[in-house]
């Protein structure tokens, strides 16, 4: 087939990208980092820097594809995260550029439209999580929502419309993963919320994997996830004990309201189920936990 992927540059589409070329795919790779591309281009993709925004150059360069992967987003790191405005562009990509990749790709007469999301369900105690549960997103992430209308569109346009809803990743060479474990070596673990809240995640690696089992998965809705979420408790003592420290101290709950909607989201109990995902196409992720993908994380 031939598949067009936004984002190839970013944590997720720079795995897909290449699986996708070993599994016989003529693949063309649009991102925003040159340096990037070109290592894509060396592995036998096509590439272009492509304006998200412009209809014309969307549509010159979908025209032809099969599958349409749109991994593009925008995410602030660090204290950008917590900043007025720093999601603008973030939501200008799931609103605006969604809405005209889904365009173009049903005038192009492709036949899969695979879209990425983000867990932003309500906050569930202990309870399973799944695709049933209405999100809630905060107001910093309502546009995840917009997003997943388009994907959703483009099924109702006769196509497979292809929605999957990330848990929060992980992995080797990751602003996150490296602020975790710098943050537990000091004594604390700087993820909000009560002790017995679970925070789902899920490795890089499970994730570009679950991208490429889901081109075959009917039009819908699916959780990427982690067998067993953990508890912000049991997540602070597997990451102490791969570092060889004591275990850290939670943040008091009421931290979460100092950092604003994305304090809150951070602050909610989300035991996310993967089951759906698995039984539609028989995807499982390498790592089962974090205490697995840790340790594959630091051994990278």
């Amino acid at each position: 087939m031939r598949i067009f992927v936004t984002g190839a540059t970013g944590v997720i589409g720079r795995r897909v990208v290449p699986v996708l070329l070993r599994n016989g795919h003529q693949v063309t790779a649009a991102g925003r980092s040159l340096s990037r591309l070109q290592t894509l281009e060396r592995i036998g993709a096509a590439v272009v820097a492509l304006d998200l925004f412009g209809s014309s150059s969307v549509r010159a360069s979908i025209a032809g594809h099969d599958v349409v992967i749109n991994l593009a987003t925008h995410v602030p790191t660090g204290v950008k995260t917590f900043l007025p405005g720093a999601w603008k562009q973030n939501d200008r990509i799931r609103r605006e550029a969604s809405a005209l990749l889904v365009d173009e790709a049903i005038r192009a007469g492709a036949q899969v439209y695979l879209q990425e999301s983000f867990v932003t369900y309500p906050d569930s105690g202990d309870r399973w999580v799944t695709e049933e549960v209405s999100p809630e997103p905060p107001s910093y992430n309502r546009s995840t929502l917009d997003a997943e209308a388009s994907a959703l569109r483009f099924a109702r346009e006769g196509g497979r419309g292809v929605v999957l809803r990330f848990a929060y990743f992980y992995g080797p060479n990751d602003d996150f993963t490296a602020t975790l474990a710098a943050s537990v070596r000091r004594g604390w673990l700087p993820i909000p919320g009560q002790p017995q809240g679970y925070f789902s995640m899920v490795t890089h690696d499970d994730a570009a994997a679950a991208v490429i089992a889901a081109l075959a998965a009917p039009s819908g809705i699916y959780n990427v996830v982690e067998d067993e979420p953990l508890t912000r408790r049991l997540i602070g003592d597997v990451l102490a004990r791969h570092l060889g420290v004591s275990p850290p101290r939670l943040l008091p709950p009421w931290v979460a309201h100092l950092a604003g909607s994305v304090g809150e989201m951070l602050s909610r109990s989300i035991r996310m189920s993967n089951a759906k995902l698995k039984h539609a196409v028989g995807w499982a992720p390498k790592y089962p936990s974090l205490k697995e993908g840790l340790l594959a994380a630091r051994e990278n």
